[in-house]
């Protein structure tokens, strides 16, 4: 008989399970996007996206409801226009669809729901990038930073909880917080996109809010390679100095060592985004019956959690409450 010890083997029940997980999460930390378009009288549905739509204002408060049933008590947005100019400036103004969208939700819910706003140019300009373009076509860094200190101020007015800037620009994080400061809006928090790679996971998101690059071009140029890992630590360290009260990884489920050392050298909540390439990808593969759609959107989540992310943003998060129930 052998003299080591054996160790004992405990009962394996999905109590038991439940009670030692060492990853936990609740709905509370979920982020829903959402985009609201211009122009349009009843939500369109997304074609690689299914189950997500482009909102009217009114369908999107149907949708916040619903969300806030879910237990999801925060919604970030994407403007949608077919009205698009050379520098985005026709959406710094308040009578814009953002604007009115995040108007109506406060009017409807209050505090109850966290709104929050994603602040680029990408959606709103004719070439497609996320700045104001120089006379060479390249996207001038300091330009592009009037224009979101600009947009910053006009989604705070609207009532916005959170602007989160995502066009990776230098310094965007403190020129943001500059204007807001400047004019007394301090209370608007900055959720930055501090590492957003220039991923090939975007391609549903594209179709979702009508962007293309103009000449067929990308943005690797201001978003971070994915074969890089501490060039995107010290963008994130940049961010934390310059004054964001959250910082986000994006995509999430490619990247989940850059998560777990965001949370290593943060001292703000980390969020992650569950982009639209990894949530078609689930609801496609599950449609053609390769997986389960369920338990493969569960296991995704925890495993972001589990790689340190404080909140995730994903287009799963309704459905979630009824997954853990």
């Amino acid at each position: 008989m052998s003299s080591f010890p054996r160790p004992r083997r405990l009962r394996s029940t999905g109590a038991i399970r439940d009670l030692v997980a060492e990853t936990r999460f609740s709905t509370s930390q979920l982020i829903l996007p959402a985009f609201v378009r211009e122009g349009i009288a009843e939500p369109v549905p997304i074609h690689s996206m299914p189950g997500v739509s482009q909102h009217t204002i009114d369908s999107l408060l149907k949708e916040a409801e619903e969300l806030l049933g879910s237990g999801v008590g925060t919604i970030l947005l994407f403007g949608v226009t077919d009205e698009k100019d050379s520098d985005g400036s026709l959406a710094c103004r308040q009578e814009f669809v953002l604007q009115r969208a995040i108007g109506a939700l406060k009017r409807s819910f209050g505090d109850e729901l966290t709104v929050m706003s994603d602040l680029c140019m990408d959606e709103y300009t004719t070439h497609g990038h996320c700045g104001v373009l120089d006379s060479l076509g390249r996207v001038d860094n300091d330009r592009t930073l009037l224009r979101y200190q600009e947009l910053a101020l006009s989604l705070a007015e609207a009532g916005v909880d959170f602007v989160a800037p995502s066009g990776m620009m230098d310094h965007q994080v403190a020129a943001i917080r500059e204007a807001l400061d400047g004019s007394g809006l301090v209370d608007t928090g900055i959720l930055a996109y501090s590492a957003k790679y220039a991923s090939a996971l975007y391609g549903p998101f594209r179709d979702a809010v009508e962007v293309e690059i103009a000449g067929g071009g990308n943005r690797k140029a201001y978003q971070q390679d994915y074969r890089n890992r501490r060039e995107a630590l010290r963008e994130i360290e940049l961010d934390l100095e310059e004054g964001a009260d959250m910082i986000m990884v994006k995509p999430a489920s490619y990247y989940l060592d850059i998560i777990a050392a965001a949370r290593e050298i943060s001292d703000r909540p980390v969020a992650a985004y569950q982009v639209s390439g990894e949530y078609s990808m689930i609801i496609a593969a599950a449609a053609s019956g390769f997986l389960d759609r369920e338990s493969v959107a569960l296991e995704s989540l925890a495993a972001i959690f589990r790689a340190g992310a404080d909140l995730v943003l994903t287009y799963f998060a309704k459905e979630v409450k009824g997954w853990m129930e």
